[in-house]
């Protein structure tokens, strides 16, 4: 599994439309699953990014958890993390899972989230065209990925 993890102000998604997740001061995580991925890995990656001190404390060092901060998480499916683009200018995305394999994965990443603490978790609809807006904070943004 791969996370871009941004710290935000605020977040939301939408399809057609219509609001399905939003968040205000927290993280949204587009996540990625690739294959071989499992649940052990979602529950890794889900603890790591819960305690990834990446919010500021009182002397403005990146000091802080998301749980720390009792900060919210914003969870949108993004296949083309495992774009490759090494060969010609189209994307190949086979190392991306399979819809059936990755929607079970991204559901239990999201109910990980809540296991390890966070208290507001929302998320995107998978395979949905969906329309994510941001506002950065920092701008602060991460890769995070089991070794």
């Amino acid at each position: 599994m791969r996370a871009v993890v941004q710290r935000v102000k605020r977040a939301s998604v939408s399809v057609d439309g219509e609001t399905v997740g939003a968040i205000g001061p927290g993280l949204m995580i587009l996540l990625g699953v690739t294959h071989g991925d499992d649940e052990e890995q979602s529950r890794w990656l889900a603890n790591k990014v819960a305690g990834l001190r990446i919010f500021e404390d009182g002397a403005g060092k990146m000091n802080r958890s998301l749980l720390d901060i009792g900060g919210s998480a914003l969870v949108v499916s993004q296949f083309t993390l495992y774009g490759d683009c090494r060969k010609g200018r189209r994307p190949s995305f086979t190392d991306a899972a399979r819809p059936e394999i990755a929607e079970p994965l991204c559901e239990r990443f999201v109910d990980d989230l809540r296991a390890a603490g966070v208290g507001q978790v929302e998320g995107g609809v998978f395979g949905a065209y969906m329309q994510v807006e941001i506002q950065n904070d920092g701008p602060v943004t991460l890769i995070v990925e089991r070794p």
